[in-house]
């Protein structure tokens, strides 16, 4: 058979086996026996010597604020709290403009893409105060990069849907112009249980699937998690409600934990953590031995929840650092969640492709013949190297198309071109 592109002597990260991967008319059509010294004839375009390093599937970007990227040069200092970094992000958002918009977002897009990012989710805020701006230029990204990164929007209602009037008419506008997912944040509403009540209704009405923000504080008292674990069931959306943060949760009781985690399994709920955010804004109120302000992903692990992690926000109040690569995220959680054996890579690795495309709810076949051909070839040859180096050289495909690549010739032997962005 003849292929597009022929990958010879990868390593398959998840199990360590070498293999060949073969590709045609973007799909998957081979990944399997490695035949290097076997006489094996194969025709292809494009022809890639791995030389045992490891093929990864596209990258998934469970959850990212496009919109508000790259503010803190327009910020006056550095915000103290959640609620600091709200209001404050709230004040620029006033100046927002289509332009201003896209630049930013463009800007972490072309550098997720870089880190291999081949599918992404992303929060679009919908209010008063910048209308559907967002939205449309989210449609725009979504439809600009549509050969090289799948998309998602979640409508977001970031300062509340009933203390923000006008908010609901504009969210129901959102979801007509093409949202992906419904998204919502009780804890800053009038009214926690209101909130999700509307939001798991327009989702009913809608089929669309539910992406929320909850619980984001130390205080244990805070389990709107439970709530939604109810609603999730008598909606019948079990395995279509993904929650961010939770971090309320690390800060309970193991068994009540454990309890509420139980109870989320059942309803099929997965997690994002997202530590950049967590970390830097949690357990500011502690002035003797600081809560670390994580979601506790072991123990959700434990009791069957899903769990995959997200960057949230890129150089802003919420948090002032990042640059899109899912792999620094893999890091950072793997050395806060004491997530360090072997078997952890492999599991900070899934939380970034196949448990993050589970949450998505994307056709995502992880190198499965048959499926879209979205992977990426790294230079590192061993799992523990890719997660504690965030190894830099990666050539990625989408489609089968390569859309990015930071060290071509250190693989590559075939002197295809890359795809270039009109």
């Amino acid at each position: 058979m003849d292929y597009d592109i022929w990958v010879s002597g990868y390593t398959d990260p998840f199990t360590g086996e070498l293999r060949d991967l073969g590709v045609k008319d973007g799909i998957i059509t081979y990944n399997g026996r490695f035949y290097d010294g076997v006489k094996h004839t194969v025709r292809a375009k494009e022809t890639v010597t791995a030389a045992g390093r490891l093929v990864l599937p596209g990258l998934v970007e469970s959850h990212i604020h496009l919109d508000k990227a790259f503010l803190t040069q327009r910020m006056s200092r550095e915000a103290d709290s959640l609620s600091d970094a709200i209001g404050m992000t709230a004040a620029l958002k006033k100046d927002y403009t289509f332009e201003d918009i896209m630049r930013r977002s463009v800007a972490v897009i072309e550098r997720s893409m870089q880190a291999g990012v081949t599918h992404l989710r992303c929060q679009v805020e919908v209010d008063p105060i910048i209308g559907l701006l967002s939205m449309e230029a989210a449609l725009q990204l979504k439809e600009l990069y549509r050969s090289l990164m799948t998309i998602q929007l979640v409508v977001f209602p970031q300062e509340g849907i009933f203390q923000q009037e006008g908010t609901e008419e504009l969210m129901r506008q959102a979801v007509a112009m093409g949202a992906d997912a419904i998204g919502g944040i009780p804890y800053n509403d009038t009214d926690a249980r209101d909130h999700l009540e509307w939001i798991f209704k327009l989702a009913e009405e809608t089929g669309l699937p539910v992406d929320l923000h909850v619980d984001f504080s130390d205080d244990p008292s805070h389990r709107t998690i439970v709530d939604i674990a109810d609603l999730t069931i008598a909606y019948g959306l079990q395995g279509r409600v993904t929650v961010a943060h939770l971090t309320s949760l690390g800060s309970m009781e193991s068994d009540d934990a454990r309890a509420i985690a139980f109870k989320m399994a059942a309803a099929g709920i997965h997690v994002i953590t997202l530590p950049a955010t967590d970390l830097y804004l949690n357990g500011r109120g502690d002035s003797y031995k600081p809560r670390r302000g994580l979601t506790p992903v072991r123990l959700l692990l434990e009791e069957g929840v899903n769990v995959c992690f997200g960057s949230n926000n890129i150089r802003n109040a919420f948090t002032p650092f990042g640059k899109g690569d899912p792999l620094d995220i893999a890091l950072l959680l793997g050395q806060t969640a004491y997530m360090g054996t072997r078997a952890d890579a492999v599991l900070l690795l899934e939380m970034c492709t196949t448990r993050a495309a589970r949450a998505l709810n994307l056709e995502y076949g992880a190198l499965a013949c048959g499926s879209a051909a979205d992977f990426l070839l790294t230079g590192a040859s061993d799992i523990c190297d890719l997660i504690y180096d965030r190894t830099p050289e990666r050539i990625v495909w989408k489609n089968g198309l390569r859309t990015a690549e930071t060290a071509l010739n250190k693989f590559v032997i075939s002197p295809e071109p890359i795809v270039r962005r009109a």
